[in-house]
Formats: C-alpha cells, structure tokens, sequence
C-alpha cells in the first residue's frame, strides 16, 4: 500500500529537495530548501547545505560565525505563513476551525471557492486525503497559479485529490453529491443557490468572512434562503504564554481578529427550518435596514 501523498516527505533524514526551517539563539526563522553544493547565508556567516542532506531532523548546525541554527521540517502552519502570497492567507487558527467545526473528514466531498495563496487548501488535502475530492475555485488567474505552485511545493508535486478552476463559483460550480462547501470570498451570499443544489442534505456549508456587515447580511441570507438549518458564527483569538521558570505571564501581543467563520447544514429539500424561538432584540432591524429579510415584518 503506498504511503498518501506528501508523507514521505514529513518524516526520515534530511534528503535534497525537502523544505528545512532553521530556528536562530532569538526564535527567529528562516526556511529554504535543500540543494547539493548549494550554502545557505546570513548576516551571522553561512554553512553547506551538504551538512544538513542525510542529517536526522532536529539536528543543529553551525554557521562560519560559530551561530548555531536548529533545522527542523518546517510544520504546515509555518509553511503557510512563509510561502508566497498573491492573497492574504487563511490563518492556522481558522484554518484548524475550519476542519473540526465543519468535520472535514477522510474521503470527503469538498468545494472551495476563494481559494487565495492555497492556505487552507493544503490543510484541506491532508484532513480528506488522496480518496477524497476537493474542488477549488478561484477567480483571479494569478492567485490561482500562485496557489498551485504553493500546493505543489509543500506535497512534492499534484495531489490527486485537488481540482483548480479558475471562474467564479456560482457561475462554474457543476459538482454534485458534495459533503461540504468552504467560503472564502466577499460576496457568499451570492452562491447560496448554487451551494444549496450541490450539498447532500446533512452538509456543511462554511464561510469565512472579514468584517461584521458581510457576516451580518451572510447570516440573514442563509435564513431568508429556507434550505439551510439556523446558522452558527463566532471568531477565534490566540493568546501564547511567556513561561521562564516562576514568570508565567500571557504575551504582550497575541492574534487577534483574522475572520469570522459561520457554519450552516443542508436540511432535506421540501423541508422548512424550524422557527427560531428567541426574540430579536429590540432595534435589531431599524427602519433603515434593507438587508435579506426587510420586509418580513420584523420589529
């Protein structure tokens, strides 16, 4: 039984062609990739790369300047966070929410839409593995191919699993039978039609967002759609800890607001939604809101 796409490269010695993350004395690090005869340089002098090819991970090498670098196979969240960009990237923190809240699983069925620098398609390919399905759109040629090439480099060529369109979703979007849909655009609400007629009654659509007005109208479109059960949003933030014997303190700094991340699932068709039992506040729809909704007669 061969081994699924990219394992090969996460474990074993060093061997030319694999990612390596150096971590300085500071924290700091610098990741490159491993080439015969090649020397990697910094301000704190350079050593060969020969010295890392065949070296177990974690093993610490030292520069002209007598700097010792630990090397390391950089993990995925570092990858994503070091590799090019033509878009802003899917945080780790949203990019982990992404897979548990919208329970991406082995073999899945999965569409993608706004597929930006490949973030969270990388951390999709590996959650449904080489017999699943994952169908990425993105509408702008530049970020797609930039997305690809960061795919490529971090599995070690094509996965067999991943599709890329380039158009947009709900003018392109032909899959059927799909178990989950994954939002990263700025107008979702405008491919509910089309997300509704591919999703399997019982799955998930998700959609990451930026701002509170796109979640807002994402939220009441969902609603006014009728083929989708009361919807769920939150946003996560991450706090590390400074811990150095007796000071145990949070950092100064954390990340906070990337996005906010709604899930929804797809009832039967010709079923409706339950009625929601608790009462919106009062003022919750002013006589200036115009949204989805507008005219049901809210108060």
């Amino acid at each position: 039984m061969s081994e699924p796409t990219g394992a090969a490269r996460r474990r074993g010695p060093f061997r030319v062609g694999d990612q390596v993350q150096l971590t300085d004395p500071k924290g700091r690090h610098y990741t490159f990739t491993l080439e015969e005869g090649k020397s990697f340089h910094t301000h704190k002098g350079a050593f060969p790369h020969d010295e890392l090819i065949g070296a177990p991970e974690g093993s610490v090498v030292r520069t002209t300047g007598n700097v010792a670098y630990l090397a390391l196979r950089p993990l995925l969240p570092d990858y994503v966070l070091s590799m090019p960009r033509g878009a802003a990237v899917v945080y780790p923190k949203d990019a982990g929410q992404v897979l548990a809240m919208a329970d991406i699983f082995p073999g899945a069925r999965v569409v993608e839409a706004g597929v930006g620098s490949g973030s969270l398609s990388m951390f999709l390919l590996r959650a449904i593995g080489d017999q699943g399905m994952l169908h990425s759109y993105e509408r702008r040629a530049d970020f797609a191919e930039i997305a690809q090439q960061n795919v490529e480099r971090y599995f070690g060529g094509p996965h067999p699993a991943w599709t890329l369109t380039v158009g947009d979703l709900q003018d392109r979007l032909s899959d059927t039978d799909v178990d989950r849909v994954i939002l990263d655009m700025l107008a979702p609400w405008e491919c509910l039609e089309a997300v509704s007629k591919a999703l399997v009654p019982g799955g998930i659509l998700c959609s990451y967002v930026a701002t509170t007005t796109q979640l807002a109208r994402m939220v009441e479109s969902i609603r006014e759609h009728g083929t989708f059960n009361e919807p769920q949003s939150w946003e996560t933030m991450v706090r590390n800890w400074h811990v150095e014997g007796l000071a145990v303190r949070p950092d100064h700094r954390m990340i906070g607001h990337t996005g906010f991340l709604l899930t929804a699932r797809r009832l039967a068709d010709g079923v409706e939604p339950p009625l929601r039992r608790r009462r919106p506040a009062k003022g919750a729809y002013g006589e200036d809101y115009t949204g989805p909704g507008s005219t049901s007669g809210r108060s």
